[in-house]
C-alpha cells in the first residue's frame, strides 16, 4: 500500500498503521528527501518515492515482517528492501531529531518511584521418585 493510498485514513488510523503521527511522518520525509530524491542525478532512479521508502521502513519496524514479505507486497527484491531500510535508518540517526532520550534523561532527580513488593514462598510438593524398581507396569487389560 503506497503513501497515496493512505490519504483517506484519519489521523488516528494513520498512526495505528504506521506507528507515527502525520506530523512526525512529514518531518521524517523532510529530513530524508534531500538524500533520497535522485531526480537529475546520475545513476538509476528510485522506483519508489521518499514517502514510500519511509513507509517500508516503518512497516519493517512496526510489524517485524521479513524483508522477503515486505518485498513481495511492494514488488521489490528482499535485498532492495534491506538497502532501503538501512539507508533510511542511517539518515534518520544521522539527523538526530528522532532520538529517544538517554538513560540519564530518564532518571531525573525528583521523580517519585512507586515500588510494589510481593511476598512469595516456595513449597515443596511430594512427587513419586523415578525409580525403575518402584514403578509398576499396568497392562491395558487391567485398566478396563
Amino acid at each position: 500500500m503506497s503513501y497515496a493510498d493512505l490519504q483517506h485514513l484519519s489521523d488516528s488510523e494513520f498512526k495505528r498503521l504506521c506507528g507515527v503521527s502525520r506530523d512526525t511522518f512529514a518531518c521524517m520525509v523532510e529530513v530524508l528527501r534531500p538524500d533520497l530524491e535522485r531526480e537529475g542525478r546520475r545513476g538509476g532512479q528510485n522506483k519508489l518515492s521518499t514517502e514510500d521508502q519511509l513507509l517500508i521502513t516503518l512497516e519493517y519496524w512496526r510489524e517485524y515482517r521479513t524483508q522477503f514479505h515486505i518485498g513481495t507486497s511492494w514488488g521489490l527484491h528482499e535485498t532492495t528492501v534491506g538497502r532501503i531500510i538501512r539507508k533510511v535508518e542511517d539518515l534518520l540517526i544521522k539527523c538526530g531529531k528522532f532520538r529517544l532520550p538517554s538513560k540519564r534523561a530518564l532518571y531525573q532527580p525528583g521523580w517519585e518511584w512507586k515500588v510494589m513488593v510481593v511476598d512469595v514462598g516456595e513449597m515443596e510438593i511430594e512427587r513419586p521418585k523415578k525409580n525403575k524398581n518402584d514403578t509398576t507396569v499396568v497392562s491395558s487389560a487391567a485398566i478396563r
